[in-house]
């Protein structure tokens, strides 16, 4: 197809030659290439271009046409063809490179702009769990002298940049990792506090119980011996003795 673009038509040679990837791989599992070339009449031409190509580690087609302008130039015809063919690569090359870099950079650009909506929805949402934590460490430390840390303002997200919003996804990370912590332990001095106090209430119940037994038994029958003293003292106190 190169070979025959308008502009080469009236060309006394148009010399192509093409690398591209073989299906085929080496002993060491490195990537060949097939290569191959036509010299349109100008003998070893097409060789030449398929050097340039392997020297340059390119992939592709090339056609450098040349026109006999009626002087022999020898072999130094052939640097010309080589030079010809590495400008035009190289020239490629770089628009190429050029091409793929505003490509990569228009697409780094939508990511941090997706990457931003998304921080600027879900960090009200984190500001909301950590106030909603926070009022529950509040609740279980409301006995204790130490209360949970009043929120920050909470800024406008929308005129932050993208490192900022980053930044304060981690701090709002860590802040609710804190404040679960936080609950955690209040939790356990909770449950600390209910068993000491049911240990408590077992152990009044089981010393009123013994209370109640004791009281409940019957006393000592009094030996006839003191009830006939007793009644004796009795009668000698009566009137009329």
């Amino acid at each position: 197809e190169l070979q025959a673009k308008a502009e080469f038509k009236s060309a006394t040679h148009r010399i192509a030659a093409w690398r591209k990837p073989s299906p085929q791989r080496s002993l060491s599992s490195h990537q060949l290439f097939e290569t191959g070339y036509d010299d349109d009449g100008e003998k070893y031409g097409g060789r030449n271009l398929v050097n340039v190509l392997n020297e340059l580690n390119v992939e592709g087609a090339i056609v450098v046409a040349r026109w006999y302008g009626g002087t022999l130039l020898g072999p130094v015809r052939f640097d010309h063809i080589k030079n010809a063919a590495r400008d035009a690569i190289l020239q490629f090359t770089n628009v190429t490179q050029s091409s793929q870099s505003v490509k990569k950079a228009k697409l780094e650009e939508d990511q941090e702009a997706t990457r931003r909506d998304e921080l600027i929805r879900i960090l009200p949402e984190r500001d909301q769990s950590i106030k909603v934590l926070r009022g529950l460490l509040a609740e279980k430390q409301s006995s204790s002298s130490q209360g949970a840390t009043s929120p920050a303002k909470v800024p406008d997200y929308a005129t932050l940049p993208l490192r900022a919003l980053e930044n304060l996804e981690r701090a709002r990370d860590a802040t609710i990792g804190w404040v679960l912590k936080q609950i955690e332990k209040a939790e356990a001095y909770e449950a600390k506090a209910e068993a000491a106090e049911e240990k408590a209430v077992v152990s009044k119940g089981d010393a009123s119980s013994k209370s109640q037994r004791d009281s409940s038994q019957p006393s000592s029958p009094v030996p006839a011996e003191r009830r006939i003293a007793a009644e004796a003292d009795t009668t000698s106190q009566s009137p009329g003795g």
